[in-house]
C-alpha cells in the first residue's frame, strides 16, 4: 500500500468519532490510486471499523448486504428450472 494516499497520514484519521472526521478521511481516499483495492480488502476481511477505500462503516455494511443479495439472486437464477 505504499502508493496509497493515506500512507503519510496518521491512522487515527481513518478511525474518526464523528461525521466530520469521516468526510476528512473520505477526502483523502477520493484521489487514491488504490482506493478500490483498499475497499475490497476491508470487505473481504469483514473490517467493521474505520474508513476504508473511501467508505464509512455504514456504507460498507450496505455494500456487503447488497452484494450478498446479488449473490443469492444469481444463485437462484442459476438453478435449473423445475420440470413439470
Amino acid at each position: 500500500m505504499g502508493r496509497a494516499s493515506c500512507s503519510g497520514e496518521s491512522p487515527d484519521v481513518f478511525f474518526p468519532s464523528d461525521g466530520v472526521g469521516v468526510l476528512r478521511a473520505q477526502k483523502i481516499c477520493a484521489d487514491c490510486p488504490v482506493v478500490n483495492e483498499c475497499l475490497e480488502y476491508a470487505l473481504a476481511n469483514h473490517i467493521s471499523h474505520g474508513v476504508w477505500g473511501g467508505a464509512s462503516e455504514r456504507q460498507r455494511r450496505r455494500l456487503q448486504r447488497r452484494r450478498q443479495q446479488e449473490r443469492m439472486q444469481r444463485s437462484v437464477d442459476d438453478r435449473p428450472a423445475a420440470v413439470a
